[in-house]
């Protein structure tokens, strides 16, 4: 099962979030989402657990739950939309 972490302290390092979670099964993966120029944290990560049943009372045990000095916000991860990303600049159709 895959969860979404929101509202990561700066400070969360994979690891961090690993341990948070093992508490309630096995992890296979934790990340935290870096930003690729400023190589800084975005705030948020995934955590990947082998089991569901162990995913769900992660959520359910973890949502709203202190992490480094911030309430972090758990809940299952959405699929990744198949549309494309909209430019946030120049998006605008040309016109001829």
């Amino acid at each position: 099962m895959n969860i979404y972490v929101g509202n990561l302290s700066y400070q969360v390092t994979d690891e961090d979030l690993r341990s948070a979670f093992q508490n309630y099964g096995e992890v296979s993966s934790a990340t935290v989402i870096m930003d690729k120029f400023s190589n800084r944290s975005k705030g948020f990560g995934f955590v990947e657990m082998v089991k569901k049943e162990d995913g769900e009372t992660a959520i359910k045990e973890m949502n709203n739950t202190d992490l480094k000095g911030r309430q972090i916000v758990v809940n299952q991860a959405r699929p990744r939309s198949e549309e494309p990303r909209r430019e946030r600049f120049g998006d605008r159709q040309k016109r001829f």
